[in-house]
């Protein structure tokens, strides 16, 4: 039987991201990956400047689709 990858149903980001959200692809490629292909979309791989964690400073995890506008700790790339 050959591999079948199955993929969750998520929506794309399309917010900016918090200027704080770091990824393991941004030291890599310069930029957080194509957040709409499901590998990239909520990426294992960050973590939240500000904490140095994958939770953010108001205990959520952080990550591409989580770290938008509306969280209190949430400032815009400029």
């Amino acid at each position: 039987m050959p591999f079948q990858r199955f993929y969750d149903s998520t929506s794309p980001a399309t917010l900016p991201p918090c200027v704080y959200l770091r990824s393991k692809a941004m030291y890599v490629t310069g930029e957080i990956k194509n957040p709409e292909h499901p590998d990239d979309a909520s990426s294992q791989n960050c973590w939240c400047n500000l904490t140095q964690h994958v939770m953010g400073p108001d205990a959520k995890p952080a990550n591409r689709l989580d770290c938008v506008a509306g969280r209190p700790c949430h400032r815009e790339v400029r």
